[in-house]
């Protein structure tokens, strides 16, 4: 019998598909992040769907959502509220910002300050937002999708390391292949209305909380903790690496491992489910060399690097059984 996260994964790619072609792994990676609790960073070329994802995956998991384009004026507070003067009972009104949602999908992160960005950030991270002393909890689940421009650096502001750490996954979305791009223009050209509109709610929130549970049971074998330590450790290392992997990325990486494990009907994770994720989930903690980045190493080449070089423990000495009794 499939699992709660299973059928929910294989729900929600199937309905997103019903719009969207080629980006199955991007929709995977959400779902693995929504399961583990944690936020997606998507960069890529403009007009390769970024936003359309990410509104196509909120409405078909039926959470309340709400998209916020990042500004260089944008304020904190236009992002997590504020008190309001009403005239008409002479009182302040809380009026709570677009952060307080199941999903908030933040378009172009990097354009807007690093003050209006810690905000956010801030919010991801404590799950709670304090408007002038008053501490509000956000909505359960609460998942953050952010997308940035990575070809535009007029008039935008890098996210530091120490706030991309905040983010499980970091995504580069690619151009489609010529195949895929021509799917898409027979699609759209048979239906040029096609949007977020069109995708059903095919999950409920109570099925995502169904989800998040079983993909919190899978089980670890000692053997694969320590080939994420391994690898983490390698990271930092690196002869190209300043800053390696942090203890909240290699959390990162057992969860999400956990996670996908989960949408593949599994009850125990594998080497693979960590080697798939490893990218997505460590590059973009990585602090590289003066060296390395003159050389124009990039910290995907360093993290693909150090999984050549780090073995993996073999299915033979994994402790499956105990995964499936667990």
């Amino acid at each position: 019998m499939t699992n709660a996260a299973a059928e929910f994964y294989e729900s929600l790619q199937s309905e997103i598909e019903t719009v969207l072609i080629g980006k199955s792994d991007v929709v995977e990676h959400l779902t693995v992040a929504l399961l583990s609790d944690g936020h997606v960073l998507m960069e890529g070329v403009p007009g390769v769907a970024k936003t359309t994802v990410a509104s196509l995956f909120a409405r078909a998991t039926g959470l309340d959502v709400n998209r916020v384009q990042m500004t260089p004026d944008l304020m904190p507070a236009d992002v997590t509220g504020t008190h309001v003067y009403n005239q008409n009972t002479g009182e302040f009104r809380l009026q709570k910002g677009p952060v307080f949602a199941n999903v908030v999908v933040a378009d172009e992160i990097n354009r807007t300050t690093p003050k209006t960005q810690s905000a956010l950030l801030e919010a991801m991270q404590e799950r709670t937002v304090t408007i002038q002393g008053e501490t509000l909890d956000l909505p359960e689940p609460f998942f953050v999708v952010a997308t940035q421009n990575p070809i535009e650096m007029e008039g935008t502001f890098e996210l530091p390391v120490a706030q991309r750490d905040r983010f499980q996954f970091k995504l580069d979305v690619s151009l489609p292949s010529r195949e895929e791009e021509r799917q898409l223009l027979e699609r759209f050209d048979a239906d040029p209305e096609l949007g977020p509109d069109a995708v059903e709610q095919v999950v409920t929130p109570e099925d995502v909380a169904d989800a998040q549970a079983v993909a919190s049971d899978v089980f670890v074998d000692e053997r694969v903790v320590d080939y994420i330590l391994d690898i983490v450790e390698a990271t930092r290392d690196s002869p190209d690496v300043d800053h390696g992997v942090s203890p909240r990325g290699a959390l990162a990486l057992q969860r999400t491992s956990k996670a996908r494990a989960a949408i593949a009907d599994r009850e125990y994770v594998i080497p693979d489910d960590v080697k798939s994720l490893a990218v997505a989930a460590l590059s973009h903690r990585l602090v590289l060399s003066t060296d390395a980045e003159l050389s124009d190493i990039t910290p995907r080449a360093v993290v693909e690097g150090v999984l050549d070089s780090v073995t993996p423990p073999s299915a033979e000495d994994l402790d499956v059984e105990a995964g499936s009794e667990a």
